[in-house]
C-alpha cells in the first residue's frame, strides 16, 4: 500500500512553544546544489521581541535553580541527541551536503559539548569565584553571576555548523543561569529546529533557550539596540557591519563578544564571557 510522504514543518521555537512567524514569512531550504527541503519560518522583529520577552520572563527561574540543576539539565539535552542521532546526521546530511560520517562526527561532537559544559555547571564559580584577603574584621568573597538576556548569532559558516555551531555558542550562556535567544544558521536551519524539539522534550524550562530562523542580517540589529538584551555575542556575524551592530548595542550599554573565525571551542572564557562578578562582604563572627 503506497502512503503519502508527511513533510516536517519548522517553525520558531520561542517561549518552550513552536509558533510561525508573526509576519507569515517562510523562505526555501535547500540543498548545497539547490534541491529543495523545506519551508523555514522567516522571523521578524515581532518574533525578535517576542523572544526577548521570552528569555527575560525566564531568567529569575532558570538563574535561581542550582548549578547541579543546570548541570542535570545539560546533560539530558546530551541524553536526548544521542538517541535521535540518526534524524541529526541525516539532517546535516542534507543541507550541509557533507558525507555520512562527517554528519555524525559533528553530531558526536555536538553532544560531547553538552557533556563538556554540563560537567562545568557546578564547578564554575569555584574556579571563577575567589576569597579576597582584605585589611579588617570582614569576609569579602566574589561570585559570578548570570549576565541576563544574551542574545547570539550563531555560526554560519558552510559546513561543520549547523548543529554544532548552535550547540558551541548557547551551552556556555545558558550554563551559569542566562537566558538565550539564538539565530540560526540561515541556509542549514533545520538541525536547529530539530534541537528546539528536544529543548522542549527535556528539562529546560520555557524561555531558557529561544530559536528564530531567518536572515541574521534583518534581525540583528533589533536584538542588538534592545533595551532588554544584556549582552550580545556576534560568534557568526561573519559578513554583516558588525561595528554598526556595537555601536547600537552601546546604547544601552550592552556586553559584546567580537565576531571570530570557525566554531567556538569549549572553554572557561567562554563561560565567562557573560557572567558578572559580584563581591560580598560579611563581617567576622564576634568572639
Amino acid at each position: 500500500m503506497s502512503r503519502l510522504t508527511v513533510p516536517k514543518t519548522y517553525k520558531l521555537y520561542v517561549g518552550g512553544a513552536f509558533p510561525r512567524s508573526e509576519s507569515g514569512r517562510t523562505y526555501e531550504v535547500t540543498t548545497p546544489k539547490g534541491g529543495f527541503l523545506a519551508n523555514a519560518a522567516q522571523a521578524s522583529r515581532k518574533d525578535a521581541r517576542d523572544a526577548v520577552v521570552a528569555a527575560r520572563s525566564a531568567v529569575s527561574g532558570w538563574a535561581g535553580a542550582t548549578a547541579y540543576n543546570r548541570g542535570q539539565v545539560l546533560y539530558r539535552i546530551a541524553e536526548l541527541l544521542e538517541g535521535r542521532r540518526a534524524q541529526f546526521a541525516d539532517e546535516i546530511v542534507q543541507s550541509e551536503g557533507v558525507s555520512a560520517s562527517a554528519a555524525a562526527a559533528q553530531v558526536d561532537a555536538s553532544i560531547d559539548l553538552w557533556v563538556w559544559y554540563a560537567g562545568w555547571a557546578d564547578k564554575y564559580a569555584q574556579v571563577a569565584g575567589n576569597a579576597n584577603p582584605v585589611a579588617g574584621p570582614y569576609f569579602n568573597i566574589s561570585v559570578p553571576e548570570p549576565t541576563g538576556v544574551v542574545a547570539i548569532i550563531a555560526p554560519q559558516q558552510a559546513t561543520g555548523a549547523s548543529l554544532l555551531g548552535l550547540a558551541a555558542v548557547v551551552a556556555p550562556a545558558i550554563l551559569t543561569g542566562n537566558t538565550v535567544v539564538v539565530v540560526a544558521h540561515e541556509r542549514a536551519p533545520l538541525s536547529a529546529i530539530s534541537l528546539g524539539e528536544v529543548l522542549a522534550t527535556s528539562d529546560v524550562p520555557g524561555g531558557v533557550v529561544n530559536i528564530l530562523t531567518g536572515s541574521p542580517a534583518e534581525i540583528a540589529p533589533w536584538l542588538a539596540a534592545h533595551a532588554d538584551v544584556n549582552a550580545l555575542d556576534l560568534a557568526g556575524a561573519g559578513d554583516l557591519e558588525w561595528v554598526d551592530l556595537q555601536i547600537a548595542a552601546a546604547e544601552t550599554l550592552t556586553r559584546v563578544l567580537q565576531p571570530q573565525p570557525g566554531i567556538p571551542a569549549p572553554s572557561l572564557d567562554r563561560i565567562g564571557a557573560f557572567v558578572e562578578i559580584k563581591t560580598v562582604w560579611h563581617t567576622k563572627a564576634m568572639r
